[in-house]
């Protein structure tokens, strides 16, 4: 739930960036792909080699992107179907790079095991619940609770990774911790909004034409 809250101030941080691709001529699409692609670059070219702090930095810059392709695309006029599903596709593609970076990691020259089964966990539970939310939209359900989305699964997994490569320790089990319980309890939040919603409807038929 923080991303809607900081949408608004990032929104105003980008605005004078936004006015100058717009006279660039520059999509929200291609705003989309170089986050990404930077994103998963960092991730995979530091993070994946025990860079952390530095690969944890390049991420978060790319990530915010992230933000501005969106506020792009409303200067605009909209975006487009195509945009909305780039953008989800590329979430996904960052978020199983960098815990797929932290695995790699960790279960070779990082060495340790608990790190790289915490990892393997908030990953998981960080598809269910995306998973939970876009399986609920498709079939008319609004499916926005619970107490950590991708923003704060982000802020968990890259603070605890930029921390302990400035050598401090324990940063990361620290916050897998908090993110594996957070991720626990929103997919368990959004199974029970689903089903008090869903209660008593049938699921929408689609007739062949």
């Amino acid at each position: 739930m923080l991303g809607a809250n900081l949408r608004p101030a990032v929104a105003r941080f980008w605005q004078p960036v936004v006015r100058g691709l717009l006279r660039t001529g520059i999509t929200a699409d291609v705003v989309t792909a170089v986050g990404t692609l930077g994103a998963l670059a960092g991730a995979l070219g530091l993070i994946g080699r025990g860079v952390l702090f530095w690969g944890a930095f390049t991420v978060t810059v790319f990530v915010l992107l992230d933000m501005l392709d969106g506020a792009l695309a409303r200067a605009r006029g909209g975006g487009s179907l195509y945009g909305a599903v780039l953008d989800s596709t590329g979430d996904r593609a960052v978020d199983a790079a960098i815990f797929g970076a932290l695995v790699w990691w960790f279960s070779g020259e990082g060495d340790n095991r608990l790190l790289v089964l915490l990892a393997l966990l908030c990953a998981g539970l960080g598809l269910l619940t995306s998973y939970i939310k876009a399986r609920a939209e498709g079939v008319g359900i609004p499916c926005d609770v619970g107490v950590v989305e991708r923003t704060e699964r982000l802020i968990l997994a890259l603070v605890g990774t930029g921390f302990v490569g400035l050598g401090i320790p324990y940063a990361l089990h620290v916050c897998l911790w908090i993110l594996l319980a957070g991720s626990a309890v929103t997919v368990t939040q959004r199974f029970l909004a689903v089903r008090r919603a869903g209660r008593g409807r049938p699921i929408p038929v689609v007739e062949a034409p």
